[in-house]
């Protein structure tokens, strides 16, 4: 066991420097255990009492604030994996925000007033909602790694495909004047067809995995949320693919109702509204009650844009009435 210590010590700084991290002043503790061992501890500090292959830590957790040091570590994080031409430009954007963290900050958030603002002042509605699908863009490459798409770890519960195009997609659907029916539909068909991929992903649909994510969300968490999380994530801990399989089926359902006639779109909409609730609860809503959130997450941005095609649902009615009678 000794004698693999500096083979271990080797394959930890290799690990580090593949991504561009200091290892000098880490330090890592194994706890190896049985079933009845881990059992006790994923009780203790995930609330789940059943047995898992492995529980890991930061040093010092902290369950109800994020060091404003880990931001730059976590921009970092979504590049591995990714295309070099994906990873690179996100590794340069977290090494630039670690060394002016303030300053960038307090320019990212002047940037988001601005388009808030922007875009509820009329005159300047056009530019601002092209600024804002620039801006979610951007965010998504160089801040999420593209969601973790193109390096298979996208996770529903984590906003994927990322919950900031969200916000490019409902810009264009706000775009002022009339605009295709048929650009509406394939945004829709793009978002929900994308998310019944992603739910059948070998990440996502391993036994654990989606009990896994959803635990990750409650520590931090108001009591009563905390609750709904952990029992969700202990019904579903040893379901993964069947899970994953359900989850798709829905979304793929919704992805293909907005094709329906207009008298039956409603009810598509409505199991849309319903199953971003229902996800916005599984992501710990967005974990806003933290103080570690960043965005409120995919749950409520899934529903403003099915609210945002109620109207088109109530538009051609009168229509298909007429043609019934």
């Amino acid at each position: 066991m000794y004698d693999s210590v500096p083979e271990s010590q080797r394959s930890i700084a290799a690990a580090a420097s593949a991504v561009g991290a200091d290892a000098g002043g880490a330090e890592l503790a194994v706890l190896l255990t049985d079933d009845a061992g881990i059992r006790s501890l994923n009780k203790d500090f995930r609330g789940i009492d059943k047995p898992t292959n492995v529980l890991s830590f930061p040093v010092a957790q902290a369950a109800t604030a994020r060091a404003a040091d880990d931001a730059p570590r976590m921009l970092g994080d979504s590049a591995q994996g990714n295309p070099s031409v994906v990873a690179g430009p996100v590794t340069w954007s977290a090494g630039l925000i670690g060394h002016h963290l303030a300053l960038l900050s307090a320019v990212f958030a002047t940037i988001q007033v601005a388009l808030g603002l922007g875009i509820a002042w009329r005159p300047t509605l056009r530019v601002a909602l092209a600024a804002s699908v620039a801006w979610s863009l951007a965010v998504w490459w160089l801040g999420e790694g593209l969601g973790g798409v193109l390096a298979g770890t996208a996770s529903l519960i984590d906003g994927a495909p990322g919950a900031v195009i969200l916000y490019a997609v409902l810009a264009v659907l706000l775009w002022p004047g009339d605009r295709p029916a048929g650009l509406a539909r394939a945004l829709w068909l793009a978002v929900w067809g994308s998310m019944a991929v992603l739910a059948v992903q070998p990440a996502a649909r391993a036994p654990h995995a989606l009990g896994d994510a959803i635990s990750e969300m409650a520590p931090g968490q108001p009591k009563w949320l905390a609750w709904l999380d952990t029992r969700l994530a202990s019904a579903l801990d040893p379901h993964g693919l069947a899970a994953s399989v359900v989850l798709a089926a829905v979304f793929a359902a919704i992805a293909a109702g907005v094709f329906l006639p207009a008298r039956r779109l409603r009810p598509v909409l409505v199991l849309a509204l319903l199953t971003a609730a229902a996800l916005w609860l599984a992501q710990g809503l967005g974990a806003v009650f933290t103080g570690m959130s960043t965005d409120p997450n995919s749950g409520p941005l899934l529903a403003l844009l099915a609210l945002s095609f109620w109207p088109l649902a109530a538009a051609t009615e009168p229509s298909a009435t007429a043609e019934e009678a």
